[in-house]
């Protein structure tokens, strides 16, 4: 189907039931219970998970496929933000144009930055890419916030302003960013006894368009362009010895992964219009690194988990306080109640990142592959012990012959 093996169909298949069952999915709790603060089926955050997928899905193109680890991808999520904003202020609120403009600049950046950074290789391209976003990081919240020219508005960051001029907004149409008239924080809510379910029109927005830049990296990975990518990460040296120029196919992974990254600036924007420095800092450039490493560099759908995990960790697990805790514990003597939750106390809340980095290093020592290589471990020992139980005698003895 599309183009697509057995395989990889029944990938594109889960991915797109995942994003649009998700609902359902991230609210298994009913409303009101205790467990529903684990519930993440909000659209902020379903948005999110999404968007946030697609910024991983495009870094894993650059270092899933050649090892070129870019530490500077943040600068482009942060153009095509800006980019976008800047469509909603000239033109109008619809959100076609303002995410196709994200794209085209952040392809645009990416080739510039990428004709530089690719000149070397290893921690030295690494460097090159973490000194160009935290110039564009500097750009965006000094130099170009000047008053003669204010592209970026400095460190209270571009919006929509009343007076701007906006020459295609129609006088019925949506004062907020909207698809064709249907306003992105349109939100359909089903209560089903006592859970209730919300369908956003701008997390579906991004969710197919999550599943289409999905399935064209699938079919990246699967191109001829995609194994030679991989030969580069293989051995780029012996790659050149064939006579073989590496450098127009990293630079052009290196501009996909870009454009891939400011389609998820775009999409930001698009769901909330404002556009800050703080996106193009270095945190954010190590937060992809670490999605894609702990869903599974090289793989089709470990990024999208890693973004999923580490965005869930961020808005869910670090809301919970020593309250909860006590309620959760309430059941313990009260000495043995305090002293559970004062050696979890600095786990969650405002420690969530100490619970990540843990985990992170325990995927890093034991599961080398990410959450997929777990997945599959998972899986392949189910098997074996379905195997190893068809396989079992069934204790009937058959008579010699």
């Amino acid at each position: 189907m599309l183009g697509l093996n057995k395989k990889d169909t029944s990938l594109l298949i889960i991915v797109a039931l995942l994003t649009l069952l998700a609902p359902f999915i991230l609210n298994p709790f009913p409303e009101g219970s205790a467990m529903a603060q684990f519930n993440a089926g909000y659209p902020d955050l379903m948005q999110r998970f999404v968007i946030f997928g697609i910024f991983a899905i495009g870094f894993n193109i650059l270092f899933g496929l050649t090892g070129y680890l870019s530490f500077g991808h943040a600068a482009f999520l942060g153009v095509g933000s800006y980019s976008a904003v800047w469509m909603f202020k000239l033109l109008s609120y619809n959100v076609i144009p303002a995410i196709a403009l994200s794209v085209v600049v952040a392809g645009v950046f990416s080739l510039l930055i990428g004709f530089v950074s690719l000149r070397r290789s290893g921690i030295y391209f690494s460097i090159l890419t973490l000194a160009f976003a935290q110039m564009s990081f500097a750009l965006a919240y000094s130099v170009l916030s000047n008053p003669k020219f204010n592209l970026t508005n400095g460190e209270t960051g571009l919006q929509v302003y009343a007076d701007d001029p906006q020459i295609l907004q129609g006088a019925n149409a949506p004062d907020l960013p909207h698809l064709f008239g249907l306003p992105m924080r349109a939100t359909y809510t089903m209560d089903v006894g006592a859970w209730s379910f919300d369908f956003n029109a701008g997390y579906y927005l991004c969710a197919v368009i999550m599943m289409v830049v999905f399935y064209l990296a699938i079919r990246i990975f699967r191109s001829p362009f995609g194994m030679m990518l991989r030969a580069v990460k293989s051995n780029q040296q012996r790659m050149n010895y064939t006579g073989l120029n590496s450098k127009p196919y990293t630079l052009a992974a290196f501009v996909i992964s870009g454009m891939y990254a400011g389609l998820a600036g775009g999409l930001m924007a698009a769901m909330d219009p404002l556009a800050g420095a703080e996106r193009m800092q270095w945190t954010a450039s190590g937060e992809v690194v670490l999605m894609t490493i702990l869903g599974g560099t090289g793989t089709l759908i470990g990024p999208v988990l890693g973004a999923g995990f580490i965005k869930y960790f961020e808005n869910i697990f670090s809301k919970i306080n020593d309250n909860v805790l006590h309620s959760w514990f309430a059941f313990l003597p009260d000495g043995l109640e305090d002293a559970v939750v004062f050696l979890i106390h600095p786990f969650i809340g405002k420690g969530w990142h100490l619970t990540l980095g843990i985990l992170f290093m325990l995927v890093v020592i034991y599961l080398p592959g990410g959450l997929v290589e777990g997945g599959q471990r998972l899986l392949n020992r189910l098997k074996r012990k379905k195997t190893d139980a068809d396989d079992a005698p069934s204790g009937k003895t058959e008579p010699a012959e």
